[in-house]
């Protein structure tokens, strides 16, 4: 890149665009990092600072940003069909196969149709979808509410922001979708119960969920949407067993469960999905991220026999799916997931994932007995967040510019991470290997060690 095309970067960056979850204001002030380019872990900003990317991507850039196979899959699909329409009447191959490709790997949990979106937000707006209709289908119209839990993220829609469980991505937008109802998420560090045993947080939250049920009629409910682990909301670790459980109380009480595996659909959270962690069956699954690993926009929503034969049982006008996008089935999308696909189940990414993750918790936890502005340590897999407080005692969380400088700190100090709130929350490529995976923990023990702003502000 010559110096002409950076200083046109540097001076245009954030001038033009709205970037997602920022300020605008802020962003011009303090403008993003500009990536030029990536190699395996890392990534390289337009200083040629080259770093080791702890957030992957966002969550999902599993395979690393070397892999041919996928960047060949696209190239071959550009060439051949760079795009054609899955609605009705016409079709490709890829998405055919894709389609055999993904059921097959959720046997297991009885999946039996897929339809494909952009991306993950695209995927829980179809399943908000799906849920309703079916019950329409099943003649029980008045089935339309969802719960949720809070703390959870099922991304940007307004479907998807009215089951969030966060008021960042609520407020500004209010009012959202009605009959949406929340759930106190089992968070052992924060809520609502005082509660510090695991086993009996769970029992008092589904305690809370089943108490809203009766309150709101089981017979209203569509849909309780949930994550197997909690991501953006701050990597929230269900105690084992909870999901489970939930399911059994949702089938007593005849309501769908929707399971949101975009973040930890194929390996990150040390098993290929994030339900087999607890051996539950939900009957919708969202998927997006990692079918990819980031190199297309794609995803899907996925639905097992019981709801399946809803719809294809049923004469009436209402079990048409008149649902879907543009690029929903796009070729090069498709061909991209095969070639992924095909790399992910060729490796024990599970495996890695539960190791590394391990390994990250587990330094954590021993920098935390050093640092007294670390308040908790919690993942599962590759899924890592430290929260940060100005007082251990309170719980009193740290402030923006102290999680800021932090951030900044561990970049100087060779990785990217990710701070929301008063959470550091790391999500590497589940190819990472243990020197990379130690330079991660060096450049956060170098951060905090380092930076001495009070962190109350």
């Amino acid at each position: 890149m010559n110096e002409h095309s950076s200083n046109f970067l540097r001076e245009h960056n954030a001038r033009q665009v709205w970037h997602p979850m920022a300020h605008p204001a802020e962003m011009e002030q303090i403008p993003p990092r500009i990536i030029v380019s990536a190699e395996g872990v890392r990534i390289t900003d337009l200083d040629g600072k080259s770093v080791i990317d702890a957030v992957g991507g966002l969550w999902n850039v599993n395979l690393g940003y070397s892999c041919d196979s996928i960047k060949q899959a696209i190239a071959r699909q550009l060439a051949e069909l760079p795009f054609y329409s899955a609605f009705r009447g016409t079709t490709n191959p890829r998405l055919i196969e894709l389609g055999h490709k993904l059921i097959e790997a959720l046997k297991p949990e009885g999946m039996k149709r897929a339809m494909f979106t952009s991306g993950g937000s695209d995927s829980v707006e179809s399943a908000l979808r799906i849920a309703r209709q079916y019950w329409k289908v099943r003649g029980k119209s008045d089935k339309v509410k969802f719960m949720a839990l809070k703390k959870g993220y099922h991304g940007t829609h307004f479907g998807g922001a009215s089951v969030n469980g966060n008021s960042n991505f609520r407020r500004a937008y209010e009012p959202l979708l009605a009959g949406v109802f929340h759930a106190p998420a089992p968070y052992l560090y924060r809520n609502p119960f005082n509660e510090t045993d695991p086993d009996r947080l769970a029992d008092l939250c589904l305690a809370a969920i089943d108490d809203e049920i009766k309150f709101q009629g089981a017979d209203t409910i569509a849909a309780f949407i949930g994550e197997p682990v909690l991501g953006a909301g701050g990597v929230i670790v269900p105690p084992k067993g909870f999901y489970k459980k939930l399911r059994a109380l949702l089938e007593k009480h005849d309501i769908l469960m929707i399971a949101d595996e975009v973040i930890t659909g194929f390996g990150r959270t040390g098993e290929w999905f994030g339900v087999r962690n607890d051996g539950f069956k939900p009957d919708i699954m969202c998927i997006a991220k990692a079918i990819t690993s980031g190199y297309f926009p794609l995803g899907a929503c996925v639905v097992n026999e019981k709801i399946e034969e809803a719809f294809m049982g049923s004469d009436d006008p209402l079990a048409a799916i008149y649902h879907g996008y543009t690029y929903s089935g796009h070729p090069v999308g498709c061909a991209a997931a095969i070639a992924c696909l095909d790399e992910t189940f060729s490796r024990d990414l599970p495996g890695n994932a539960a190791r590394e993750g391990d390994f990250l918790k587990s330094s954590f936890e021993t920098l935390a007995q050093k640092q007294e502005t670390i308040g908790d340590v919690r993942g599962r897999g590759l899924m890592t967040a430290i929260e940060f407080v100005a007082d251990r005692k309170t719980k009193a969380p740290a402030g923006k510019n102290y999680m800021a400088a932090i951030a900044d700190a561990a970049y100087d100090a060779g990785a990217l991470v990710r701070v929301s709130g008063a959470n550091m929350m790391m999500s590497p490529p589940l190819v990472i290997e243990r020197r990379d995976t130690q330079a991660i923990v060096d450049a956060v023990a170098a951060a905090v060690s380092g930076v001495k702003l009070d962190p109350a502000k």
